[in-house]
């Protein structure tokens, strides 16, 4: 039966107008989905490394009825992908490729209902990851909110921010920042086109997971993106600053060094195996090597430091975290679940630094069941995203301008033997109301789904009227949501950790 359906002929949607060409999707459970938009022209040869253009228009039809390529993941060569519980590609994505720049649209109806728009950017820091990842199918949000739904491919890595103005001049001023600038370039498209799908141009979320969220963070201090989005989402992935040119300009110089590289002829040259190959052989770890620069102009400065950009203080912002981000990140450690005293030491140590005993402490009085195992990774969690996540929150809020909405997600999964806790990237499949997709990570029975309800719920509802349903956030109260089996607001969770990471 299921090869039946595999093979079951598409039914086809509408010709939809859009400013590059007509294009034509496919309908699915009452759905219109559109996948592999082209927003831009192939970031290649002459054009690596620069913003991005608009694709040549076409005049027939062209056949959205399957993911685009995802780019190039760091360090691999095209058609290579990188995976990991909490990014799955869909069966269907196809290989990785430089010419990356597509986007997918999951709509109610083709109409002119005008409904909120929610844009989701993926996670895998700023080096890998895709918009077509199996668990970010936005049709199961799109259906039960009567929204339009969207996600991006963009560039990555050594592609996306790989900051050359210092040695090519003005026509690569940009280059750092290069992978952003593609999805102001869909957020463009957004606003020019999906009013034909259905959407509201004037109603649009941007919402992402760890590297998706320190892209939310970064579009609100971008002037190129003033305008194109109303509302922000930030989960588990606070981004209060961006990368130095100085820092980045000396890598640059590394990558070009390595490639042998004396002119942009020579760059544009190259493979894209090359460059990726060469990419990761400059010393640094390859997740942080290469991430948006603050160039003076598409980011003329930090999103949050020392405070809240006032580009865009009258958005409103959703922010938190999960509980025990670090599990996912710890997982493959071959004591992973098995620390003793000493492995806690050192883990601690190196994440928390000279505050490592007080952090130890104060994440074993608030989890007095946490093995060492844990402990480890609620020391971590607890100095990186969280303390991260709420000094964002502390300086938008001090702003006074729009509210911002703070929660902390402590359902945990039982896959892994329960070991991984509420680990970075669960809350996904729950927000997007993708269980069903995702039964590897949250596990069988119910429980997922009664969480499931409740975020995903949460989610619309501040997508459609910019308050998810409880109070706001400010450093007096900091009322959070705690969201679990039964869900409810906390004022200041874990008060003896925050005192201490923020000491």
């Amino acid at each position: 039966m299921a090869d039946d359906l595999a093979l079951a002929p598409l039914t086809h949607s509408e010709v939809v107008a859009t400013s590059n060409g007509p294009v034509r999707g496919y309908v699915e459970d009452g759905l219109d989905v559109f996948k592999g938009l082209r927003y831009g022209a192939a970031p290649v040869g002459a054009a690596r490394f620069k913003p991005p253009s608009r694709p040549a228009p076409w005049t027939e039809a062209a056949q959205a009825t399957a993911y685009g390529a995802p780019a190039i993941q760091s360090g691999l060569a095209p058609g290579e992908r990188r995976t990991s519980p909490g990014d799955p590609p869909a069966p269907d994505e196809p290989a990785s490729s430089e010419d990356c720049l597509f986007l997918n649209v999951w709509t109610p109806a083709l109409d002119a209902k005008a409904r909120p728009v929610m844009v989701w950017l993926h996670g895998g820091g700023f080096a890998n990851g895709s918009g077509g990842a199996a668990m970010y199918d936005g049709g199961a949000l799109a259906r039960k909110g009567d929204v339009v739904t969207v996600t991006v491919n963009h560039r990555l890595n050594v592609f996306g921010y790989l900051h050359l103005g210092e040695v090519f001049g003005p026509d690569y001023a940009q280059s750092g920042m290069a992978g952003m600038l593609d999805i102001v370039q869909a957020l463009e498209w957004v606003r020019d086109n999906i009013a034909a799908f259905g959407g509201n141009p004037r109603d649009v979320t941007i919402f992402g997971e760890g590297g998706g969220g320190w892209k939310v963070s970064l579009l609100l201090a971008m002037p190129g993106a003033r305008g194109l989005f109303h509302k922000a989402v930030i989960q588990s992935g606070p981004g209060l600053t961006g990368k130095p040119i100085a820092a980045a300009d000396k890598i640059a110089r590394q990558v070009l060094k390595e490639l042998k590289a004396k002119t942009p002829g020579d760059l544009a040259a190259l493979s894209t195996e090359a460059i990726s190959h060469a990419s990761v052989k400059i010393p640094g770890e390859p997740m942080r090597l290469f991430t948006p620069v603050v160039d003076g102009a598409a980011l003329p400065r930090d999103p949050f430091e020392p405070d809240a950009s006032p580009l865009n203080a009258d958005v409103p912002v959703l922010i938190g975290t999960n509980k025990d981000e670090s599990t996912l990140f710890m997982l493959g450690h071959p004591r992973f679940g098995h620390f003793d005293e000493a492995d806690l030491e050192k883990h601690a140590k190196s994440s928390a630094g000279d505050k490592a005993p007080a952090v130890t402490a104060a994440v074993r009085a608030a989890y007095p069941d946490y093995n060492p195992t844990h402990v480890a990774s609620g020391v971590a969690t607890a100095v990186g995203m969280w303390a991260g996540s709420l000094k964002l929150a502390e300086r938008k809020a001090a702003q006074q301008a729009a509210k911002v909405w703070m929660y902390l997600l402590t359902w945990e999964t039982p896959v892994a033997k329960g070991r991984l806790r509420s680990p970075h990237a669960i809350e996904i499949p729950l927000i997007f109301d993708n269980v069903e997709k995702a039964r590897n990570f949250v596990g069988r029975g119910d429980e997922p789904q009664v969480v499931a309800d409740q975020m995903s719920a949460a989610w619309l509802a501040f997508a459609r009227t910019g308050d998810p349903g409880w109070p706001a956030y400010d450093a007096q109260t900091r009322a959070t949501m705690l969201f679990n089996l039964e869900s409810g607001v906390v004022n200041d969770p874990l008060p003896g950790v925050r005192a201490v990471v923020q000491s």
